[in-house]
Protein backbone atom coordinates (compact mmCIF):
# COMPACT_ATOMS: atom_id res chain seq x y z
CA UNK A 1 0.00 0.00 0.00
CA UNK A 2 3.04 2.71 1.38
CA UNK A 3 4.74 1.72 -2.55
CA UNK A 4 1.76 2.65 -4.32
CA UNK A 5 1.20 5.98 -2.57
CA UNK A 6 4.87 6.77 -3.16
CA UNK A 7 4.75 5.64 -6.88
CA UNK A 8 1.30 7.86 -7.21
CA UNK A 9 2.95 10.88 -5.33
CA UNK A 10 6.08 10.36 -7.90
CA UNK A 11 4.09 10.81 -10.65
CA UNK A 12 2.65 13.74 -9.86
CA UNK A 13 5.96 15.37 -9.09
CA UNK A 14 6.98 14.29 -12.44
CA UNK A 15 4.01 15.60 -14.20
CA UNK A 16 4.45 18.82 -12.27
CA UNK A 17 7.77 19.41 -13.26
CA UNK A 18 7.70 18.49 -16.89
CA UNK A 19 4.29 21.04 -17.36
CA UNK A 20 7.09 23.14 -15.35
CA UNK A 21 9.49 23.46 -18.24
CA UNK A 22 7.33 23.70 -20.24
CA UNK A 23 5.56 26.58 -19.20
CA UNK A 24 9.66 28.14 -18.51
CA UNK A 25 10.32 26.75 -22.20
CA UNK A 26 7.61 28.63 -23.56
CA UNK A 27 8.21 32.19 -21.54
CA UNK A 28 11.80 32.09 -21.94
CA UNK A 29 10.77 32.65 -25.75
CA UNK A 30 9.80 36.41 -24.95
CA UNK A 31 6.14 35.54 -25.93
CA UNK A 32 6.91 35.82 -29.67
CA UNK A 33 3.72 35.17 -32.19
CA UNK A 34 4.08 34.24 -35.57
CA UNK A 35 1.49 35.38 -37.80
CA UNK A 36 -0.41 33.47 -40.96
CA UNK A 37 1.27 33.45 -44.18
CA UNK A 38 1.06 36.92 -45.94
CA UNK A 39 -2.09 36.34 -48.86
CA UNK A 40 -2.75 39.07 -51.82
CA UNK A 41 -2.19 39.78 -55.18
CA UNK A 42 1.42 40.68 -55.34
CA UNK A 43 3.08 40.11 -51.15
CA UNK A 44 2.00 36.59 -50.62
CA UNK A 45 5.17 34.01 -49.19
CA UNK A 46 6.35 34.72 -46.19
CA UNK A 47 4.96 35.34 -42.48
CA UNK A 48 6.03 38.09 -39.61
CA UNK A 49 6.35 37.91 -36.20
CA UNK A 50 6.12 39.78 -33.28
CA UNK A 51 8.39 39.74 -30.45
CA UNK A 52 9.44 42.52 -27.14
CA UNK A 53 12.79 43.65 -27.74
CA UNK A 54 14.25 45.85 -25.13
CA UNK A 55 10.93 46.67 -24.24
CA UNK A 56 9.80 47.99 -27.17
CA UNK A 57 6.80 45.84 -29.51
CA UNK A 58 8.70 45.01 -33.03
CA UNK A 59 7.60 42.91 -36.25
CA UNK A 60 10.17 41.15 -38.08
CA UNK A 61 9.34 39.44 -41.90
CA UNK A 62 10.46 36.09 -42.39
CA UNK A 63 13.33 34.87 -44.40
CA UNK A 64 11.30 33.78 -47.14
CA UNK A 65 8.90 37.05 -47.33
CA UNK A 66 9.14 38.36 -51.08
CA UNK A 67 9.23 42.55 -51.57
CA UNK A 68 6.47 43.41 -54.22
CA UNK A 69 8.01 44.42 -57.19
CA UNK A 70 6.02 47.83 -57.13
CA UNK A 71 6.22 51.14 -56.14
CA UNK A 72 6.20 52.25 -52.59
CA UNK A 73 5.64 49.51 -50.40
CA UNK A 74 4.84 50.46 -47.02
CA UNK A 75 4.25 48.65 -43.50
CA UNK A 76 0.73 49.13 -42.48
CA UNK A 77 -0.80 47.79 -39.42
CA UNK A 78 -4.49 46.86 -38.59
CA UNK A 79 -5.41 46.88 -34.81
CA UNK A 80 -8.35 44.82 -33.14
CA UNK A 81 -10.76 48.09 -33.39
CA UNK A 82 -10.06 48.26 -37.25
CA UNK A 83 -7.84 51.42 -36.74
CA UNK A 84 -5.49 51.28 -39.80
CA UNK A 85 -1.71 52.76 -39.18
CA UNK A 86 0.13 53.23 -42.12
CA UNK A 87 4.25 52.95 -40.96
CA UNK A 88 7.38 52.98 -42.96
CA UNK A 89 8.04 51.84 -46.15
CA UNK A 90 9.47 48.76 -46.89
CA UNK A 91 12.70 50.19 -49.23
CA UNK A 92 14.20 53.29 -48.87
CA UNK A 93 17.34 55.07 -50.88
CA UNK A 94 19.00 53.31 -47.68
CA UNK A 95 18.24 49.89 -48.81
CA UNK A 96 20.54 49.25 -52.18
CA UNK A 97 18.93 46.18 -54.50
CA UNK A 98 17.10 43.94 -52.73
CA UNK A 99 17.68 44.99 -49.24
CA UNK A 100 14.48 46.14 -47.56
CA UNK A 101 13.25 47.10 -43.91
CA UNK A 102 13.00 43.43 -42.59
CA UNK A 103 11.93 45.05 -38.90
CA UNK A 104 10.12 47.73 -37.84
CA UNK A 105 9.51 48.90 -33.90
CA UNK A 106 5.65 49.94 -33.36
CA UNK A 107 5.22 53.54 -32.38
CA UNK A 108 3.95 53.92 -28.85
CA UNK A 109 0.15 55.09 -30.28
CA UNK A 110 -0.58 51.37 -31.29
CA UNK A 111 -2.19 49.57 -28.86
CA UNK A 112 -2.33 46.08 -30.60
CA UNK A 113 -2.16 44.83 -33.78
CA UNK A 114 -4.39 41.66 -35.72
CA UNK A 115 -3.06 41.98 -38.96
CA UNK A 116 -0.37 43.31 -41.11
CA UNK A 117 -0.67 45.08 -44.56
CA UNK A 118 1.93 45.26 -47.26
CA UNK A 119 0.68 48.51 -48.36
CA UNK A 120 1.40 50.15 -51.96
CA UNK A 121 1.25 54.36 -51.17
CA UNK A 122 1.55 54.58 -54.55
CA UNK A 123 -1.81 52.87 -56.26
CA UNK A 124 -3.20 53.27 -52.44
CA UNK A 125 -3.50 49.01 -52.86
CA UNK A 126 -3.55 46.27 -50.70
CA UNK A 127 -0.89 44.15 -51.40
CA UNK A 128 -1.01 40.92 -49.14
CA UNK A 129 -2.08 40.69 -45.72
CA UNK A 130 -0.99 38.64 -42.80
CA UNK A 131 -3.46 37.72 -39.79
CA UNK A 132 -2.46 37.02 -36.65
CA UNK A 133 -5.06 34.65 -34.34
CA UNK A 134 -5.25 37.36 -31.68
CA UNK A 135 -4.27 40.61 -31.37
CA UNK A 136 -0.80 41.15 -29.96
CA UNK A 137 1.21 43.38 -28.28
Amino acid sequence: MKMSRILKVMFVALVVTVLGLSASGAFAQGGSHTSSQFQGPKANKGTVTHSIKDGKSVLTLSDDFVVPDTPDPHWQVVDSDGNVYLLDKLKTKAFIGSNYKKEIVLPSYVKNVSKVVIWCAFAEVNLGEAKFTSPVM
